[in-house]
């Protein structure tokens, strides 16, 4: 049996707060026990597992990557997971004004297990890609999937390709010249692990084992890598699918984040 223990501690060393591959224009800053990723569409905020300051202490911790990203007029997402300490921590992010969307399950599974062989979808190509223009149709198949604006993230993966282009493998699945889902695995330099990123899939194209064909395909690529951890931060629709493929429940993660207020001109529009 695996042991989630094992996952979990493997997780918490060399997952948290070890700066990734970041595009042009991306940067990382240390505050104390916290690491500061500054540049993208919003800010970031890691912290190990036990930030240390408890109190009067950590609420300053706080204020101050609030007050930070406030002077950029920018939000700023703190990720924590559900087994943090203190305690208090996510009471004293509500009282600085950090609001939490939703949870997701962390999932780890071990890369050659997932690496199984899947028949692809009747209809359907998977292919890695690099070209701007692909990820441009990425991120408007995403802006339809979400309906919302996801312009962004066309951006985000053009710059991660361009600056490590070794670090990252974006796929698409495709039915004739139309992207129906796509995703990307994230390797980890110095680490056993790679993170499994994206799978949104279009409505109409749902529940056709696009997903599954995804994570396999992956996995292929990780495993090629000698990756020995496969990582996913997993939605509600996702985690049974990925359950099911035999990665397993760690913990939770929670964003919580903080948006510089509206201004008046701002909500006149």
């Amino acid at each position: 049996m695996t042991d989630i223990g094992v996952l979990l501690a493997a997780y918490d060393e060399q997952m948290r707060g070890v700066p990734p591959n970041l595009p042009d224009g991306v940067h990382c800053e240390q505050d104390g026990p916290l690491l500061r990723i500054v540049g993208q569409f919003r800010g970031f905020i890691s912290a190990p597992k036990d930030l240390g300051p408890d109190g009067v202490e950590l609420d300053r911790l706080i204020a101050r990557q609030r007050d930070y990203f406030a002077a950029r007029g920018e939000a700023v997402e703190w990720k924590t997971r559900g087994h943090d300490r203190p305690d208090d921590l996510t009471e004293r992010l509500r009282a600085a004004g950090f609001v939490p969307e939703e949870p997701e399950t962390v999932l780890i599974g071990l890369a050659d297990e997932l690496a199984t062989t899947q028949s692809r979808p009747d209809g359907i190509r998977i292919r890695q890609v690099t070209e701007d223009a692909d990820m441009h149709r990425i991120a408007a198949m995403e802006s339809t999937v979400w309906q919302q604006d996801w312009s962004w993230l066309a951006d985000d993966l053009i710059g991660r390709v361009r600056t490590a282009p070794d670090e990252i493998r974006v796929l698409v699945a495709e039915n004739d010249d139309e992207v129906v889902s796509a995703a990307w695995l994230v390797f980890r330099a110095g680490t056993e692990f790679a993170s499994l990123w994206g799978g949104s899939t279009l409505p109409q194209w749902r529940g056709r084992g696009i997903y599954r064909a995804l994570v396999a395909a992956r996995a292929e690529l990780a495993v090629a890598r000698g990756v020995r951890y496969l990582q996913v931060d997993a939605s509600p629709d996702s985690a049974p699918i990925l359950r099911s493929l035999g990665l397993h429940a760690v913990t939770t993660t929670t964003p919580y984040v903080w948006s510089p207020p509206r201004t008046a001109e701002t909500r006149a529009r």
